[in-house]
């Protein structure tokens, strides 16, 4: 509009400006400033909107539109025209006026509405293909979930990010589609009857598959946790979701051969049961400048060995990472994963709280000797091949699993706001996902240490190390392994430890104090003994008012265990 201020004149407070644009079409009539409105916004963006001249404008509108809820034909309309050209697509309404068109050069949405705006159908066609109902469009017109409807676009419009002509971006497409076909089939292949959704995430060679439904891309579920998977055992038709990642295609300015076609026929499988290909032949594939990509919704800390062997495995470098300490990188999203206030994301001291059990501090050193090892937060992994997609799965388990480990330490709760008994430790990070938990012996004042190695993210090793001249804790490797297996926290196992070994200190103590009682020095006998001569020869023995359990279980004295004897 030519009435918006210029930098010049920003010093014109927003009433005077109201005013001046109301004295300027006070004589229009509304429709003339309907159809300026319109001329604007179809004027087209060469530059993003924060810079366009009109983009004061365009905000203010878009910000009146989100705010407004759309209960007529003709604000429907608008609203579904202004989303489209927000999205970079076109937007033409039928002549009878109740159907909109959302359209580009590959693909095209169907509105079908009422005379009062309410939706009938939604309709998506590919280019070449023909239009099929799309419910989750449907659901979000019909719910007023016009960013859950705008995202979808966006997808829509990622599907051809192939560079070059329709052609090229079509290819690419089709190699998607036969990747998520491949996928599928994987997903088949481990899958038995009656089979839960955990088991596939937990197990099954590409995770909890959801397929592609109009834009929302394929969907993978890959690790879960012991917590998530016990909510939901006992919660069945709940909403866990466990780590995700989506499968879409990018361009590159490389070229890699992409199967056009799918390469897994018949659910065939080698003789270890991994699946078998056919080779990419010409007339199955073809050279794009377009990749696979398994995109994280939050990116995940990474090692650097991780990031090495995902690379060895697709042939692909990932790029655009920051090495930094692992466990920096760890405690950083588990932060920002956890508080909803900002939080030094520098803290290493963390408290946690458990029930029956003191408080427990735990320090992370991330450290930046040679032990700690390097990572990077990475947010997608390309490929070219499907036969990558099960390998790259089990490295993402069990890198999520080591995670999970060191998270489980991590709290919003940097500062301890009481006084109460606190049991302390430290998390101290050896090479690859292997790592350290010390911490004071309960019952000696010597530092004992428990050694934890993730091996698989379904097998973890674990060994207790205590001085030779301590007492043991009544924790074998194997139950700390099991336990650790269980919960997948360390504060738990910590917790598991030191209840035992409570239990194997009580029983010194109730040993120590029947071992002073049977050295209690015997008196001359004599034919009669009244109680002040008892009394007399306990305090000979230096006798304290402790408390012990007798064979049958009854608490008493040592003095009223000497009377019963």
């Amino acid at each position: 509009m030519a009435f918006l201020p210029s930098r010049a004149a920003t010093a014109i407070s927003t009433n005077d400006l109201m005013e001046q644009l109301r004295l300027k079409y006070q004589q229009k009539t509304w429709a003339e400033t309907l159809k300026l409105v319109h001329f604007c916004m179809d004027k087209p963006l060469r530059q993003p909107v924060g810079s366009a001249p009109d983009g004061p404008f365009r905000s203010c509108l878009e910000k009146i539109q989100r705010t407004l809820n759309a209960k007529s034909l003709f604000s429907m309309m608008n609203r579904l025209e202004s989303l489209s050209k927000q999205k970079g697509l076109n937007a033409h309404v039928s002549p009878t006026g109740t159907t909109c068109y959302i359209t580009s050069n590959m693909f095209y949405i169907e509105v079908q509405l009422e005379k009062d705006g309410e939706v009938v159908d939604v309709k998506l066609a590919h280019l070449g293909e023909a239009p099929v109902v799309c419910d989750d469009l449907v659901q979000h017109l019909r719910m007023k979930n016009y960013d859950a409807f705008g995202n979808i676009l966006e997808d829509l419009s990622n599907l051809y990010q192939t560079p070059g002509n329709s052609e090229m971006k079509v290819k690419g497409y089709l190699a998607l589609q036969a990747l998520e076909k491949d996928i599928y089939s994987m997903s088949l292949l481990d899958r038995v009857q009656d089979v839960n959704r955990v088991t596939e995430v937990l197990h099954g060679k590409v995770g909890h598959l959801v397929p592609r439904t109009g834009g929302t891309p394929m969907n993978i579920e890959f690790y879960i946790s012991p917590y998530q998977a016990l909510e939901a055992e006992l919660n069945p038709g709940s909403q866990v979701c466990g780590t995700k990642a989506v499968v879409i295609v990018e361009g590159t300015d490389t070229l890699h051969r992409l199967p056009l076609s799918p390469l897994l026929v018949d659910s065939q499988t080698g003789e270890d049961g991994s699946p078998t290909f056919l080779p990419l032949a010409d007339e199955l594939s073809m050279d794009l400048s377009a990749f696979f990509v398994m995109k994280f919704h939050q990116p995940i800390p990474m090692s650097s060995s991780s990031i090495e062997e995902i690379q060895r495995l697709t042939g692909i470098q990932i790029t655009g990472l920051k090495l930094a300490p692992l466990y920096e990188l760890i405690v950083q999203s588990t932060l920002k994963e956890k508080c909803s206030e900002d939080l030094s994301t520098h803290q290493s001291c963390f408290f946690v709280s458990l029930p029956d059990c003191p408080k427990h501090c735990y320090f992370i050193n991330k450290g930046s000797g040679k032990s700690d090892p390097a990572g990077a937060l990475v947010s997608k992994i390309p490929f070219s091949h499907p036969k990558c997609v099960p390998g790259v799965i089990e490295i993402l388990r069990h890198q999520v699993a080591c995670n999970s480990l060191i998270s489980s330490c991590v709290s919003e709760r940097h500062i301890n706001e009481d006084d109460s008994e606190l049991l302390y430790f430290e998390v101290v990070p050896h090479k690859n996902t292997s790592f350290s938990v010390f911490f004071l012996h309960p019952v000696k004042e010597n530092l004992a240490c428990v050694a934890i190695d993730v091996i698989t993210s379904r097998e973890v090793h674990c060994h207790l190390h205590l001085n030779p001249q301590d007492p043991t804790l009544n924790s074998s490797d194997d139950f700390i392994a099991r336990a650790l297996m269980r919960c997948m926290s360390v504060p738990l196992l910590m917790r598991a430890i030191f209840r035992n070994a409570a239990k194997v200190k009580a029983n010194s103590e109730i040993q120590d104090m029947e071992r002073e009682t049977t050295q209690i020095p015997e008196q001359p006998c004599e034919p009669v003994m009244d109680y002040n001569s008892l009394e007399e020869s306990l305090s000979l023995a230096g006798q304290q008012d402790l408390v012990v359990t007798d064979k049958s279980g009854t608490t008493a004295s040592p003095k009223e265990n000497l009377f019963t004897a």
